[in-house]
């Protein structure tokens, strides 16, 4: 029962995740905007808004890992979806930005 409610409340294992995000060759992008980025973000974080990620797409080529993230974990929904629909499929979901920084270096 306790496992059950720990996966629930806790979004579940995030080894995979967490491997990703440090994993020094990981590409770390968050698609907030600017504004918001400026207010903080990850350490070594790139700012590619998801208003820009279409025409940023060859930022992303050949890079060994992506993890995507923004304020809640719609956008980078999305920007994942851009993403893969784009050929690029080797993106995480990492949702939140304090999730990322807190997965970070964990």
């Amino acid at each position: 029962m306790f496992s059950f409610l720990k996966k629930l409340f806790a979004g579940g294992d995030n080894t995979e995740l967490t491997n990703a995000i440090n994993d020094k060759e990981t590409f770390l992008v968050d698609v907030r905007t600017p504004g918001e980025f400026k207010t903080g973000s990850v350490a070594g974080a790139k700012n590619i808004p998801l208003n820009t990620l279409q025409s940023s797409l060859a930022k992303f080529k050949n890079k060994k890992n992506v993890v995507v993230f923004c304020a809640s974990g719609m956008r980078s929904a999305q920007a994942k979806g851009i993403l893969t629909r784009n050929g690029i499929t080797n993106v995480y979901n990492g949702g939140p930005w304090h999730k990322v920084q807190r997965l970070k270096n964990s």
